[in-house]
């Protein structure tokens, strides 16, 4: 008699068959818009942060160093994930909503 290790075997019982398997490949809005906001926030940060500093504002340039960095720290994440939720969208192979994380 052979030896079998049903600890690795797979059974009708393991599977379940009353749950049909779907992708759901449907755009999570609230991602896509939080990215979008990342994005934009993080742009207006840099651009607002370097016209601060060449302009001194606030007597130094340490406010518009502050504000370039916190709009490089929105602005990454942000384009990232905007773009891939712009390739999923567009079909890109290899790009899905299913990338971009929940909320």
């Amino acid at each position: 008699m052979a030896y079998v290790d049903h600890a690795f075997s797979i059974s009708d019982e393991d599977i379940m068959m009353d749950t049909p398997y779907a992708v759901n490949n449907r755009p999570p809005f609230k991602e896509i818009g939080l990215a979008v906001a990342l994005l934009v926030f993080g742009t207006l940060g840099i651009v607002l942060g370097i016209f601060m500093a060449y302009n001194r504002v606030g007597g130094d340039r340490a406010h518009g160093l502050f504000f370039t960095i916190l709009g490089c720290i929105l602005f990454i994440p942000g384009f990232y994930y905007t773009r891939i939720a712009y390739y999923a969208y567009k079909g890109y192979k290899g790009f899905s909503f299913s990338n971009i994380p929940p909320v």
